[in-house]
């Protein structure tokens, strides 16, 4: 039996990764535990975080426990708040591409995107063809970028650790071409109202060719310590099941909505960029169990998709010359209106809902992030399993914390 002791706290005592019980109490050990000494059992409630290494970044649970069952699961978010949606507010629309790369710092040309898009369409441009098939082959690298890094990350967090090895290996062939062409590491900023901000170096394009092809080569050593490494299945399959309803319930995207057997990815269905005419190479990939393994093999899936996609663009490239740009007025104003542009992040939908009211700065401007679901979803997933299981379960969510708390 656990006996957990804590007299009444004065204010400002109480800290974030504590167990709080307000008088002792003795709790039995296991599921359902019928009490002690005929002593009622007693639910323990757990607070994890509001710093915890099972976590990228800062996010807090708070666990009502049976024994080492989860009962109820409630994920409190707003640590790392920042009031993203009214900085943009009063700032022109080439200084929030500033804002917009920093949500998702795994994913930061993919942001940098939507926003662009959205200011595109309400100005009505008409991007050069160059830029399209730019803009395509950077946002699939991009998405590899950020698929590596949890596929490097997570396996350790469950005990597995030489996936890490291979994993970040790859992934710096795929930065340093990345850097190469924007001249940014981890906040690329190449993105531009009207286009991307110069053309790729030269010989850029062979040397994207040969990262692929490396990163290609390599992944099947990474596939074979994922999918026979015994202590990862142990620890993943069967464990965190998400289903299909409580997915689409909660507004669940990216790889953890199709592992729960949604077949949905904006590349396919409302194409953008140069998606509409990849349909050969763009595949999407669904699983039905739901589990942790099944998000984990989505994701490792997703990028030989995306390596595939990268090829391609490269093959248009070839035949595509021109400008990579649309000369702009040093002020851009979008007209008077609204739209929503939504585009397939690395780690689902991100979108933005752009109001103007004709000035160079927006009304409004919403940021649908696909983070803050992912994690929302984790009420209904936890309640039922096992506190050890828990590390696992917040992995395979695929969130960053800077796109929950934006």
């Amino acid at each position: 039996m656990i006996v957990a002791r804590s007299g009444r706290r004065r204010a400002g005592e109480h800290r974030p990764g504590t167990i709080g019980v307000v008088t002792e109490v003795t709790v039995g050990v296991g599921d359902g535990a019928a009490g002690v000494a005929g002593r009622p059992a007693a639910d323990i409630v757990l607070n994890i975080g509001a710093q915890h290494p099972s976590t990228h970044g800062v996010l807090r649970l708070r666990l009502v426990l049976d024994g080492e069952r989860v009962r109820t699961a409630e994920p409190i978010v707003g640590y790392m708040h920042r009031g993203a949606e009214k900085l943009f507010e009063v700032r022109d629309y080439r200084q929030i591409l500033v804002l917009t790369n920093r949500h998702d710092w795994l994913s930061a040309f993919s942001n940098e995107l939507g926003l662009a898009l959205a200011v595109e369409r309400m100005l009505g441009l008409e991007l050069p063809e160059r830029a399209t098939w730019l803009r395509t082959l950077l946002a699939e690298l991009n998405r590899v970028l950020s698929h590596l890094m949890f596929l490097g990350s997570y396996p350790v967090e469950v005990g597995a650790v030489p996936p890490a090895r291979y994993a970040f290996g790859e992934r710096e062939a795929i930065q340093a071409v990345m850097e190469e062409a924007s001249g940014g590491r981890m906040h690329f900023m190449f993105n531009q109202v009207g286009g991307i901000k110069a053309d790729v170096p030269a010989g850029w394009t062979g040397r994207v060719r040969q990262a692929i092809a490396d990163v290609r080569r390599r992944m099947p050593d990474l596939d074979r310590l994922i999918r026979s490494n015994e202590t990862f299945l142990a620890r993943t399959v069967g464990v965190g099941v998400l289903g299909r309803d409580t997915a689409v319930r909660y507004g669940v995207s990216g790889p953890v909505a199709r592992a729960s057997g949604l077949d949905i990815d904006l590349r396919r269905d409302e194409p953008y960029l140069g998606y509409a005419e990849l349909g050969d190479s763009l595949r999407v990939v669904t699983r039905t169990a739901g589990d942790c393994h099944a998000r984990f093999e989505c994701l490792l899936e997703q990028v030989y998709v995306s390596l595939d996609l990268a090829d391609a663009c490269l093959d248009r490239l070839a035949t595509v010359s021109g400008p990579v740009n649309v000369r702009l007025p040093k002020t851009v104003k979008a007209p008077e209106g609204h739209i929503y542009a939504w585009t397939e992040n690395p780690l689902g939908i991100n979108g933005y809902y752009l109001v103007s009211r004709g000035d160079k700065t927006p009304w409004r401007l919403k940021l649908r992030s696909a983070s803050f679901n992912n994690v929302q979803v984790l009420g209904d997933v936890l309640p039922g399993t096992l506190l050890p299981d828990l590390v696992a379960i917040l992995g395979s969510m695929f969130f960053v914390v800077g796109d929950i708390d934006k």
